[in-house]
């Protein structure tokens, strides 16, 4: 085709166009419908619903046991039965979602949780290495008794030295002592 002809085509026509869906699409956000399931399921599962169902259980079957003209769901109480399995029919597949919800959650969670078990781990082992290089380094420190010591040795050996060789000492300092420590 040229490229004029190309131009007069409509979007529908042309190939390169990738074509939308023909049919209503449904969009919904996942998250809202997931938050708005699992506040259903906490509510399901506390003891305020289980009152209220009670509640309304209770006046359902007074009301079409003892009010003559509102009987609108005579004694088998078929209707409340399928008011029941209806709500059973939503309940569980509500509940479903948000156990997959937090499993979920829970597996992101554990996950994190063994990253920063790694990362403490390897931290704590370099801070053991560490730790062990500056006792070796600290070992092969001369410490302040270690120095005394050695000065108070060359001290004496100076002073036998001096003792024993009687010209040293008309040529060196003669008064030792007098100097500040």
């Amino acid at each position: 085709m040229s490229d004029k002809s190309t131009r007069n085509l409509s979007d529908r026509q042309r190939l390169e166009t990738p074509r939308g869906s023909r049919g209503f699409r449904f969009n919904y956000d996942v998250e809202a419908v997931g938050r708005v399931s699992e506040s259903i399921a906490r509510f399901l599962g506390t003891g305020r619903y289980l009152a209220i169902q009670t509640g309304i259980v209770i006046v359902w079957i007074a009301l079409n046991l003892f009010a003559i003209r509102l009987q609108w769901d005579p004694y088998p109480f078929i209707l409340l039965n399928l008011a029941f399995s209806t709500q059973a029919a939503y309940a569980a597949p509500l509940i479903l979602l948000a156990q997959n919800r937090q499993e979920n959650r829970d597996r992101v969670s554990l996950e994190e949780d063994r990253s920063r078990a790694e990362q403490t781990k390897a931290d704590t082992e370099f801070l053991a290495r560490e730790l062990a290089a500056l006792r070796i380094a600290v070992g092969e420190v001369a410490t302040r008794d270690y120095v005394r010591r050695e000065l108070d040795e060359i001290k004496t050996m100076l002073a036998e030295m001096q003792a024993a060789d009687p010209r040293e000492e008309d040529s060196g300092p003669t008064d030792t002592g007098s100097r500040p420590k």
